[in-house]
């Protein structure tokens, strides 16, 4: 069985998604508050190379920008935003359309499931402090998440 990432069309099929999801946040009054303060001009490459690895892409993530700690803790310390979660999840169902990755109902519903889990479990924690140092990104597959 292909993994998610493969099934998604690879590294070119995620960059794809992280280019179409990037241009809905940025578009959505909500969502963009969170790009405000600017953002690193690679954004979406950084952003596709995590994806690619969470769901079983090669390490590109990990093998050239941190790890699973530096990413939480980028994205943390900024309260509770559950409006904010949602419509970013709205933008990335969107995204899967614009990137034309909505055409397999089990694909789509996978990568929904993973990036709805990811916003509203793992990336935006209370704060910065308590996330502990050594994390690794967490690999989600056609069953969720994988246990380490």
């Amino acid at each position: 069985m292909t993994t998610v990432f493969e099934a998604a069309g690879g590294t070119e099929g995620i960059l794809r998604l992280a280019h179409a999801w990037h241009e809905r946040v940025l578009a959505d009054e909500v969502v963009s508050h969170a790009f405000s303060h600017g953002f690193r001009p690679d954004h979406t490459v950084r952003l596709a190379a995590y994806w690619s690895e969470a769901l079983g892409g090669p390490a590109a993530y990990s093998g050239s920008y941190g790890d699973e700690t530096s990413v939480v803790r980028i994205h943390s310390g900024n309260g509770e935003h559950d409006e904010m979660n949602r419509r970013a999840v709205d933008c990335f169902d969107v995204a899967l359309v614009d990137a034309d990755l909505a055409g397999d109902d089990r694909l789509r519903g996978v990568l929904h499931d993973y990036f709805a889990w990811a916003t509203w479990n793992t990336m935006y924690q209370h704060s910065g402090e308590a996330i502990p140092d050594g994390m690794s990104i967490p690999r989600w597959s056609w069953d969720g998440l994988e246990e380490p």
